[in-house]
């Protein structure tokens, strides 16, 4: 064979493997004027286990508190996932009762805030406290109080869960309530402590009759009676706390009555001006309708509609926002992951990643939250896994953790979600906008079980840096540079972009 033959077919298959190299490859265009939410933040809770954790020793209890708040680099790697809101479990005091609290399982009761004779005192749960505090200095600045159940003193079978499916909060005690969540607000400020949100209502669709945890069920007209109460007494105490409603246990709460007609369509109930039950003229209502995203997720494209429907139902409401505030995973999902049996690997991190992106770019939700941030549970519910031991244990971040971290630590608090488009459906991507220094975020979730290839179409983009969570790493830095970028086989990888 000579030279010009040799050299033909060379330059032949180098032309074949560069097609075949732009074929693959996946192009992103970002769309900076195009802009949607502004996210108000990423968040978790403390239930049940920082009651116990609270009592572990001083190091476990910091390193465990750097995973969650931390924003500082170690080694160039995120210390910890950033969180930038603290979700504070306000008990209804069934950890005071004991096993007569009716509820077995004794890391699913909680203390309250209230003494034997009824009196306030802000002494107790004061391992909650801690890692509140833990939050804060760490620089999360939101705290939202969240209410399963009112504190047994104000409840009809002195229980903190129902006996009939029906509310257990006693008619004539609403004012009692409320006053108790602003005293409760009040005896934390005084600590330091600063909280913005109160939830008084989880889940309302549930009848809570079971026992299992702390829980209690509202109609709708429930729901605005207790708010408005609430709303009175913040008033009178110069409270200046949001009311957050109404948790709902599914997010097709929020616009159809599905199988409890008097606890759906809760967008309208809420805000629409010709409800009777109507709240938004409230001083103290946040601007928000929250739902949880469980039982909603699979298969991909119902949950896809589902949240589409979300997204116009709360668009049909000038000013108003969708945070998704609770999730972890649950059931079976048609077949596609099971909430039983604990993972610390990336199986449940890639469908936890899914979920995330779902809600950000299809229901515009501008905060998410996970549901359990320590767990002792052989199950899908936790950022960190810990021994179900009250002194001291062993701690396991698992993947979960950091591929939240893949949006938490980076997307902040007033970063705005803009539009892009897509090449190829084989990666999910989404966009987010510093408002100070207009870089970008973009995070890039790959299920697939094989690497692409992305490119960035903008001309007047720079890589800067890069951090991937797969199984081999978590949340690691990547130096990064050209224009193509590998996307590792099941990873969730986040950019920092600039746009010259």
């Amino acid at each position: 064979m000579n030279f010009r033959i040799c050299l033909f077919l060379f330059l032949l298959s180098v032309t074949i493997s560069k097609a075949q190299e732009t074929k693959n490859e996946i192009s992103v265009t970002l769309h900076p004027e195009v802009q949607f939410q502004t996210i108000d933040h990423f968040g978790a809770s403390d239930a049940w286990s920082a009651q116990f954790v609270g009592n572990w020793p001083e190091a476990k209890k910091e390193a465990i508190a750097n995973l969650l708040f931390s924003q500082e680099m170690k080694q160039g790697n995120p210390e910890g996932i950033g969180l930038s809101m603290w979700r504070f479990n306000l008990g209804a005091g069934s950890a005071e009762q004991g096993e007569t609290s009716g509820i077995k399982d004794e890391w699913r009761r909680a203390e309250s805030f209230l003494g034997n004779k009824g009196e306030l005192d802000m002494s107790k749960a004061e391992r909650q406290v801690w890692f509140a505090e833990a939050a804060k200095n760490r620089g999360v600045e939101k705290l939202l109080l969240f209410s399963n159940s009112p504190p047994i003193q104000f409840t009809k079978n002195s229980k903190a869960y129902s006996s009939d499916g029906r509310s257990n909060l006693k008619t004539d005690a609403i004012d009692d309530f409320s006053d108790y969540l602003s005293d409760v607000v009040s005896g934390l400020q005084k600590m330091g402590l600063n909280p913005g949100y109160v939830s008084p209502v989880n889940e309302p669709q549930w009848d809570w009759s079971d026992g299992g945890q702390e829980g209690n069920p509202y109609t709708n007209e429930q729901i605005a009676e207790l708010v408005k109460g609430i709303n009175t007494s913040f008033q009178e105490h110069d409270i200046k706390v949001k009311i957050d409603v109404a948790e709902a246990g599914k997010i097709n709460y929020l616009f159809e009555k599905a199988d409890k007609p008097q606890r759906g369509t809760q967008v309208k109930s809420f805000f629409d001006q010709k409800s009777p039950t109507y709240l938004g003229d409230l001083s103290n209502l946040s601007n928000v309708i929250s739902a949880h995203s469980y039982f909603t997720t699979s298969p991909l494209d119902k949950s896809a509609d589902l949240r589409a429907k979300v997204a116009s139902t709360v668009a049909s409401i000038p000013g108003l926002n969708y945070w998704m505030s609770e999730y972890c995973i649950l059931g079976d999902n048609e077949g596609e992951i099971r909430g039983n049996g604990r993972d610390l690997g990336m199986k449940s991190a890639l469908y936890m990643a899914r979920v995330i992106h779902q809600d950000l770019t299809i229901s515009n939700a501008s905060a998410w939250n996970w549901w359990l941030a320590i767990s002792p549970y052989n199950y899908k519910d936790g950022l960190i896994y810990i021994d179900k031991e009250k002194k001291d244990g062993r701690f396991f971040e698992s993947k979960m953790l950091w591929v939240l971290g893949n949006y938490s630590r980076f997307i902040r608090p007033g970063y705005q979600r803009i539009g892009l488009d897509v090449s190829n459906e084989k990666l999910m991507v989404s966009a987010f906008q510093n408002p100070d220094t207009k870089d970008i975020v973009l995070i890039v979730l790959n299920s697939n079980p094989t690497s692409e290839l992305l490119k960035i179409a903008n001309s007047d983009t720079k890589w800067i840096k890069a951090y991937i969570t797969d199984e081999n790493s978590n949340l690691a830095a990547i130096e990064i540079s050209g224009s193509l970028q590998e996307i590792p086989k099941e990873s969730v990888m986040t950019f920092l972009i600039s746009l010259d």
